[in-house]
């Protein structure tokens, strides 16, 4: 049985502080780029969102939600019609239903309301950690950190974050970014990964944190 790889040591916390600071300079504010208008349209808009880019989620949204922003219009909009409007997206039909069932269950069990915890978010259909670490962060303003595959791998690069996997990182972020940077840390990361760290090649050139970084393969 092959040992699991050793991980390379987070960043040490001046190097994290002088990164995070940076980020935040740049971008003081950083929300997410799925639209949603309240914390029931962002669940849908997350898990909608697997396989899936975010572009392309807000293009199938901008029509389901003008007809439908609560789980009982949902509802009420049914199967069908839900499936049409998001027949545009990878996985549609299973996505259509776990909208359906989700808000069933929302309606039932909870009056139409998103709960602010974590178990209950993950208990919907199409709803894992990720999605509810989303919801919990930009719908509650809970410091929690959805680690996405652009977020797995700026954490990795950078040393900010090193983990074997999605659940290392996130941890690895709750335990080395400075908590004062918290609230915003996965929004900073997810963007820079999208935006500059990407994943063929990174545009180390116009990094802001390109000096702070030990990533060896650097673009020039």
């Amino acid at each position: 049985m092959t040992p699991p790889r050793r991980l390379p040591p987070a960043l040490p916390f001046a190097d994290q502080v002088a990164i995070f600071a940076r980020l935040q300079a740049a971008q003081p504010a950083p929300v997410t780029e799925l639209h949603f208008t309240n914390p029931y349209t962002l669940v849908v808009a997350v898990a909608l969102s697997a396989q899936a880019t975010d572009i392309g989620v807000n293009k199938a949204t901008k029509g389901l939600f003008a007809l439908a922003d609560t789980p009982q219009k949902m509802l009420a909009l049914g199967l069908e019609r839900v499936t049409e409007q998001i027949r545009t997206i990878g996985l549609f039909r299973q996505k259509a239903r776990n909208v359906i069932a989700l808000s069933q269950i929302l309606v039932d069990r909870y009056d139409g309301e998103v709960p602010d915890s974590r178990a209950a978010l993950t208990s919907l259909p199409g709803v894992g950690r990720k999605t509810a670490n989303v919801v919990l962060n930009c719908a509650f303003g809970h410091p929690a950190q959805a680690v996405d595959t652009h977020i797995f791998r700026v954490g990795n690069r950078t040393r900010i974050a090193p983990g074997r996997d999605v659940d290392e990182v996130e941890r690895a972020i709750e335990d080395h970014v400075p908590v004062r940077f918290q609230d915003h840390a996965h929004h900073w990361l997810i963007l820079h990964g999208r935006h500059v760290c990407q994943a063929r090649r990174p545009r180390c050139g116009v990094c802001i944190i390109n000096d702070l970084c030990p990533y060896e393969e650097k673009t020039a």
